[in-house]
């Protein structure tokens, strides 16, 4: 296999599967070049539960990837999901020396806003600028050069479980690979299906995924707002599961081959056939009692995630609606019935601005891959790298983060 200096390659760890996007970054544009995917073993709700299991669906998708894209993969952007992730915002106060803000200035606000208690368990993932304020001057993204006696910044900070980060970039070291960056998930998936439009207007971005739900809110193209539910696509697997007692795999099966999300939708009804656990027979149920198992559970999903809107007080600050990725938005029927519930314009968010194998990966399923490509390819690829044996790996990763910020105002 040929080794290419220019791959960046995503890694997106998720509860369903293993999946692997590698590109190619040209003078103008991210071309794929790579997909492997695998089904995921090791983790429960976007945890890593077995580490082992882990390890080997990582190597088995980046194998195939490595076929595809006839290339030998060594570093990834690896992603991040789970109940255990944090967001929230934070605000700094300087006065400005010698009455123009410089880079020192940004320096002091930055750390001020940042001087927040976070527990003893608990690591900061991203520092993500805002906003500045210069004296009464608000809603500027470069505060450099510009006069005043003093200097606001509005930052969102994400924390995670140390452990859950550590276990992650442990994995990923077991399969051979080292890890660049560990980026939140929704917010590679922002990376690749908002538009600036969206981003500046106000929208709020909702990745099912198999074990989790991740949320982000952007506004005045700053993002405002991240959580993640610990609910997804496997739940509703485990609902089919159970309500036609059939295996967990014929669950999935059936539910991505005949899965409606509401009954209203279901255009006609029709008998299925269904295994049974056991040896049994298979039976045969009607389509509607699927829907039926199926639209609770998308439902709550979905209200959970209002509800974390109404929370932040942000419904109003969402008038390009919802965007909707992840693989369990591709079932039919997701985005009419979130409409139903936000009472707002929703679509389905897939990949854009991407070359190559654009037609392959232009599906909600490889959102949080291509977003952590697109997200390497922003960022300086210094030849720094860091390893889970060494001891100072997360002050290196806020030290990167420190680096990659300050570096916007070069």
């Amino acid at each position: 296999m040929a080794r290419k200096e220019n791959l960046i390659v995503g890694l997106d760890i998720g509860t369903t599967k293993i999946g692997v996007v590698v590109a190619e970054q040209g003078a103008d544009r991210v071309d794929v070049i790579g997909i492997g995917t695998h089904p995921s073993r090791g983790l429960r709700k976007g945890v890593v539960v077995d580490i082992d299991a882990t390890v080997e669906s990582i190597k088995k998708a980046v194998e195939e990837a490595e076929l595809m894209g006839d290339c030998e993969i060594s570093s990834v952007y690896a992603g991040i999901a789970g109940g255990h992730i944090r967001g929230f915002n934070s605000h700094g106060i300087v006065a400005v020396k010698d009455r123009e803000v410089s880079e020192g200035d940004v320096r002091r606000v930055i750390d001020a806003a940042k001087a927040v208690a976070i527990p003893m368990d608990r690591e900061v993932i991203h520092v993500i600028p805002q906003e500045f304020v210069v004296d009464d001057q608000d809603g500027i993204r470069e505060p450099l050069g510009m006069s005043g006696v003093r200097l606001e910044a509005k930052i969102h900070i994400v924390t995670a479980a140390v452990t859950s980060a550590q276990n992650i970039v442990k994995c990923a070291n077991r399969a051979g690979l080292n890890v660049v960056d560990i980026v939140l998930e929704p917010l590679a998936s922002a990376e690749a299906v908002l538009s600036r439009d969206e981003r500046d207007l106000g929208v709020c971005l909702i990745d099912i995924g198999g074990g989790t739900t991740d949320l982000a809110v952007f506004s005045d193209g700053a993002i405002t707002h991240t959580s993640v539910l610990a609910l997804g696509g496997n739940h509703v697997s485990n609902d089919i599961a159970v309500g036609l007692r059939t295996p967990f795999e014929e669950a999935e099966r059936i539910k991505k081959k005949f899965g409606v999300a509401s009954a209203r939708l279901l255009g006609s009804d029709g008998i299925l056939t269904v295994p049974s656990v056991g040896g049994r027979r298979p039976r045969e149920v009607s389509r509607k009692l699927l829907c039926e198992i199926i639209e609770p559970r998308m439902e709550e999903i979905l209200s959970l995630a209002r509800g974390e809107l109404s929370k932040a007080n942000l419904e109003d600050r969402i008038p390009c609606g919802v965007v909707l990725s992840g693989g369990c938005s591709a079932l039919t029927g997701v985005a009419e019935l979130a409409e139903e519930i936000f009472e707002a314009p929703v679509r389905l968010g897939a990949p854009q601005n991407i070359g190559g194998l654009q037609d392959v990966v232009r599906d909600p399923m490889y959102a949080t891959g291509v977003g952590l490509v697109l997200y390497g390819a922003n960022q300086d690829r210094g030849p720094s790298r860091f390893r889970i044996r060494d001891e100072s790996i997360f002050r290196r990763v806020r030290q990167r983060m420190r680096e990659w910020f300050y570096g916007e105002f070069d």
